[in-house]
């Protein structure tokens, strides 16, 4: 019989290696990608927490090259599709075809059999085809033809939109955003960055070929699985669990807000605070942990009145209040 303490001695050294590698992701990512480490930070919350990611960001920011880079880094496979109006929904999932030398339809894997899908510019395409990612997202299968089809496991959508530019756009309805885990803002880089990033070019770099630029696999689906089980593990306090619930309760009471989060924003806001707690090294949440995560978990579950929206209220100003206003367990 195999002895329980060398059990879990044995977990936690693979949980402290599965660690130090998810930690070495922000160095070999920096390789291409110039000054976005709370975006790496917070896909690699995503995967912990099994969840999805909105990254929102002007053009020509990097979204793209990030998530390819973090793929890369990870050894993960990665495919990307260009959102536009007349994409269909057997575009993302796949679709039966028929095969003349047998006679028969055979199922063709569509891109989001991945993973890491990146849906550029999901805004872009109609109702119908954004809703086809919902059962992706949500049951990690696809059915065709009535017959599901499991996804690869782990599976990660990020999907980005353009903040400035809504004509010929198709919003994102409540439901399908309170789907993402995490909405990440990729901003426009400080001066020193941009300089940094003109530099790369001018010395040669190509974003198109990350080998070259050096980046290499540092973690891998192993790492990820016992970061998983260790997250799993992580003690939460009902201390935090009273005060997520009262940060969340507290949005549905906000004169700012028609809409609140839900108890499904509740529950994330939890998961991505544990996977924050283990990243930085405690196997127990603190307040912080949860005030780190809120406004990635929280921004894109609130909905603003529209006179709030006029007089220049945002929804991470809101968040923010609330996190002033409700008390602090000690």
């Amino acid at each position: 019989m195999t002895d329980p303490t060398t059990d879990n001695a044995g977990n936690t050294g693979d949980a402290d290696t599965a660690r130090a590698s998810l930690e070495a992701l922000r160095a070999e990512i920096a390789k291409a990608v110039v000054g976005q480490d709370p975006a790496v930070t917070g896909l690699v919350v995503a995967l912990l927490c099994r969840g999805h990611v909105l990254l929102e960001g002007v053009p020509g920011v990097a979204k793209t090259l990030l998530v390819r880079a973090l793929a890369s880094a990870l050894e993960l496979d990665t495919k990307r599709v260009q959102f536009t109006p007349d994409l269909m929904p057997s575009d993302v999932t796949g679709s039966l075809v028929y095969d003349a030398r047998t006679a028969a339809f055979s199922f063709q894997p569509g891109p989001v059999f991945t993973n890491l899908l990146l849906a550029d510019e999901i805004n872009r395409t109609p109702p119908k085809t954004q809703s086809s990612l919902l059962e992706a997202m949500e049951e990690r299968q696809v059915t065709v033809d009535g017959m599901p089809r499991p996804l690869p496991e782990p599976f990660l959508v990020a999907a980005t939109q353009n903040p400035v530019e809504y004509e010929g756009t198709y919003p994102l309805p409540e439901a399908q955003l309170d789907r993402f885990l995490l909405k990440l803002t990729i901003p426009l880089p400080s001066r020193q960055d941009e300089i940094d990033v003109l530099t790369r070019h001018a010395s040669g770099f190509n974003p198109r070929d990350l080998r070259a630029a050096g980046v290499r696999p540092v973690a891998g689906p192993a790492d990820l699985e016992a970061a998983r089980a260790a997250v799993a593990k992580t003690t939460v306090s009902p201390e935090i669990t009273a005060y997520v619930v009262d940060i969340c309760r507290a949005t549905r009471e906000s004169p700012s807000l028609t809409l609140g989060v839900s108890p499904r924003g509740a529950t994330a806001l939890l998961a991505a605070a544990r996977a924050w707690a283990w990243l930085t090294g405690r196997d127990y949440v603190i307040p912080d942990d949860v005030k780190a995560l809120a406004l990635p978990a929280l921004r894109h579950r609130v909905q603003l009145r529209p006179e709030a929206e006029m007089e220049g209220v945002t929804a991470d100003s809101v968040i923010n209040s609330v996190l002033a206003h409700v008390p602090v367990p000690r």
